[in-house]
């Protein structure tokens, strides 16, 4: 059976049940990278120049974990997924990326998804990457048809049952859950001190908007969304918001959308500055030119809007994971005082 390496990064937790599905329904075998260790992350850093965002960094070290783990490796080149939308350029030209960093690398399906470039050419594609697996066009239909499905279940269920990608991942497809960190007695204080979590039982409540591959990738983040558990908050994040929330939030703050997945960061950001939440993360990382803007158009309409208090954090391989911590305590200190204030008043 040949195997198919898919790398746990970037786009994984948006479409990683889509892609197995499909490579699945055709007669492949899916072997999925490792989680981020630091190890994936030095090994991308030095293959790239010091200016790559870090994704593509990671990407690239997760790709280096499957050399010699399968036949083939898919990293897509997905241009647009919507009308006039595009995504950001490090997408359009990861197989080339690859190709030229990587040159031991097993053969890449690179296929190109263009829906601008119109509906045959898009199912042109989709028969492209299935050719190394069979030429039968009904096989491959079904398994199209079959993998779209997939993804649709796998986004209601993270909306309605406000699970993880990881968590519906492993309920889709049976397996057992496993743990994305060490959560007993972790330390949510400043240093290495640590102390027990607060009761979940507290009504804070706080919205962590941004990427899939910046909130759930727990290595380069720091366990972030663990350690806003711990302190006794409930987290919301833009998989937990109905699809229409999302492309109000867009249409509210900037009218129509300009970058693929841009309901992710701004649609959410839009949704849940007008939520009653208590407040607001985004979670960016340094070097990415699409989220920079994005970013900042939240930052400036959190201030005119002065309702919900609202924090960036900007992370790269350099992020100091006490500074982080100290940052996300201060946020919800803070957030407690206000609450007081507002209930003595």
């Amino acid at each position: 059976m040949i195997k198919v390496g898919i790398p746990r990064a970037l786009l994984y937790y948006e479409f990683y049940p889509l892609w197995r599905a499909f490579f699945e329904g055709v007669g492949g075998e899916v072997i999925t990278s490792p989680i981020t260790q630091r190890d994936t992350v030095a090994t991308g850093a030095a293959r790239v120049v010091a200016d790559t965002c870090l994704p593509v960094k990671v990407f690239c070290g997760h790709v280096l974990s499957l050399v010699n783990q399968c036949d083939y490796v898919f990293v897509p080149s997905i241009k647009s997924i919507e009308d006039n939308v595009y995504n950001c350029s490090k997408f359009l030209g990861l197989p080339d990326v690859v190709k030229a960093v990587i040159p031991n690398c097993p053969p890449l399906l690179d296929v190109d998804i263009d829906i601008n470039k119109g509906q045959r050419e898009f199912f042109s594609a989709i028969y492209a990457v299935a050719r190394p697996f069979t030429w039968n066009p009904f096989k491959v239909n079904k398994a199209a048809q079959e993998a779209w499905q997939t993804h649709l279940a796998y986004k209601d269920l993270m909306r309605r049952e406000a699970l993880t990608p990881s968590q519906a991942i492993a309920r889709i497809f049976g397996e057992e859950e496993k743990p994305e960190g060490p959560r007993a007695k972790a330390p949510f204080a400043r240093g290495d001190a640590e102390r027990e979590p607060l009761q979940p039982q507290c009504d804070m409540a706080i919205a962590v908007i941004g990427h899939p591959y910046t909130i759930y990738d727990e290595y380069i983040n720091h366990r972030l969304l663990h350690r806003l558990q711990g302190m006794g908050v409930r987290v919301l994040t833009t998989e937990m918001a109905a699809a229409e929330d999302l492309n109000a939030g867009v249409a509210r703050l900037v009218g129509r959308p300009y970058w693929t997945f841009e309901d992710e960061v701004v649609g959410a950001g839009g949704h849940y500055l007008h939520q009653t939440v208590d407040g607001v993360i985004s979670v960016v990382a340094f070097g990415c030119g699409p989220d920079s803007v994005m970013i900042d158009l939240l930052q400036r309409y959190a201030k005119r809007q002065h309702t919900i208090p609202y924090m960036s954090l900007t992370i790269d391989e350099h992020t100091a994971e006490t500074g982080l911590v100290t940052r996300l305590e201060a946020f919800r200190d803070m957030l407690v005082r206000r609450k007081r204030r507002r209930a003595c008043a």
